[in-house]
């Protein structure tokens, strides 16, 4: 078993002196002279649903359907308490390169990837398969009917916080993947997927309404900036959830508009 990591960490090694050495031999996957620049302010909406109604619901749930409720999507209702500070999103919106699909600082790139939106929902049901994971803890004896009333408020999760593509209503797109999800099937990829959609027509047309999770790319965001001595050790007991430290820590600042 040793031999085989040393040769998975040699093999990994190996992939990445190739990938830089391509790199530099042959250049980056875009159009022949074109020259990569952020483009000019974007005008960007972060327009979101209403959803008091769905908090209402849950602060009536007792302990084992919420229980069952974490058990089954993970820590997808810390998103909840995530605020949208649109100040905020906008700024980091006019980062976006869409050349390359990821935030430009300066000399620094950054983009979220599949591993840590992962991290941050902690969602059992598709990482029950991974050797470091924990089984998830569903109770053995669940109602039915409690059962599917949580399926339909983790839909309206989904379609009204995660994919809001319209506002008010679940769309039949996220209907369809949240079916998918009972298979096993992870929605980490679908969900950057539309993030990365949603912000490159945005900045290609210098104005438009994101579509994408607004609560779990600020968390992303701010997950770069915790705090390590606060973290670190954390990070390592089986109840930590980055996304409920985050919505305990952060705290808006409103900036105003104009200044003077």
């Amino acid at each position: 078993m040793e031999n085989g990591l040393l040769d998975r960490v040699e093999g990994n090694a190996n992939v990445h002196r190739w990938s830089e050495q391509t790199q530099l031999g042959k250049g980056d996957s875009i159009t022949v002279g074109y020259v990569s620049e952020l483009l000019d302010y974007t005008r960007i909406s972060v327009t979101q649903n209403n959803l008091q109604k769905l908090k209402a619901i849950w602060d009536q749930w007792g302990n084992e359907t919420k229980q069952l409720f974490y058990s089954n999507y993970g820590d997808l209702l810390y998103l909840f308490d995530i605020q949208v500070d649109e100040h905020l999103f906008r700024a980091l919106a006019q980062f976006w390169n869409p050349a390359y699909s990821c935030f430009t600082f300066g000399e620094v790139d950054l983009v979220p990837i599949v591993e840590e939106y992962t991290a941050l929902l902690r969602c059992p049901r598709f990482q029950c398969d991974k050797i470091y994971s924990r089984s998830a803890c569903v109770p053995t004896f669940t109602h039915p009917d409690e059962a599917k009333r949580v399926d339909i408020f983790s839909l309206s999760l989904y379609g009204l916080m995660v994919f809001p593509r319209a506002l008010g209503y679940v769309d039949e797109a996220t209907t369809d993947l949240f079916h998918r999800l009972s298979k096993r099937v992870t929605s980490v990829p679908v969900i950057l997927a539309e993030t990365f959609r949603s912000l490159n027509a945005c900045r290609r047309a210098s104005a438009g309404r994101f579509v994408g999770c607004a609560q779990l790319l600020l968390a992303w965001f701010y997950s770069h900036f915790l705090l390590i001595d606060r973290v670190v050790c954390q990070v390592f007991f089986e109840d930590y959830s980055t996304l409920k430290d985050i919505a305990a820590s952060t705290r808006r600042v409103d900036v105003p508009e104009k200044i003077g």
